[in-house]
């Protein structure tokens, strides 16, 4: 894939997600990509910079639930809540299931959820979001990421290779980069202030 990338300030990338989500609130935007990508910085990003905005990981989702099956967790538990302004304290399943500690929170009346993780915009929930930013990185620059992170024990070498299979498997067959609003450059390469701006192309 080749792409034109453009530096703009983190601002600016604010302003377009705003623009192309319309009027109505709370607006939902997923935010998809390889694992390692920068998802999650860039989410924390715009969960700080976007007004009224929290984050959500799918991962907190797929967590011994399925890479990809955490969708109806989504649409029928999470996205009602936050439609309706409602504060949200959510034990999935498998929480419940394995004695997990806490539950996944958000505020009540927000005017943006940003939604991040592997697959965030798959099919079968794209219809739920108004914005889907998609983070396309250098393969090198995600495999280089993930060493410290199975060094660490986050997650055994046998998992880590079913992740992947089952990512790579989706990301082929989906192309998701094409149905994504925007797309931001989640690597090193490209010279940029790493608080102030990103780089991105539309």
């Amino acid at each position: 894939m080749i792409f034109a990338w453009q530096v703009v300030r983190l601002g600016d990338l604010v302003q377009l997600i705003i623009d192309r989500s319309g009027p109505g609130r709370p607006a939902i935007v997923a935010i998809n990509g390889h694992s390692s990508s920068g998802k999650t910085t860039l989410a924390r990003r715009l969960g700080a910079a976007l007004p009224a905005a929290a984050v959500l990981h799918t991962d907190d989702l797929a967590w011994h639930h399925g890479v990809f099956a955490w969708d109806e967790l989504l649409l029928d538990a999470v996205l009602p809540a936050v439609r309706a302004g409602e504060a949200l304290d959510y034990r999935p399943p498998a929480w419940q299931a394995r004695s997990r500690p806490d539950s996944i929170t958000l505020p009540g009346g927000l005017e943006f959820l940003v939604v991040e993780g592997v697959g965030a915009s798959q099919a079968s929930v794209r219809a739920a979001y108004d914005v889907v930013i998609w983070v396309e990185t250098d393969e090198p620059t995600r495999l280089a990421r993930d060493v410290p992170r199975l060094a660490s024990g986050e997650m055994s070498m046998r998992d880590y290779d079913s992740w992947m299979a089952e990512e790579n498997a989706y990301v082929t067959r989906d192309r998701p980069w094409e149905q994504a609003d925007l797309l931001v450059n989640g690597g090193d390469s490209i010279p940029h202030d790493l608080h102030g701006e990103v780089v991105l192309t539309r």
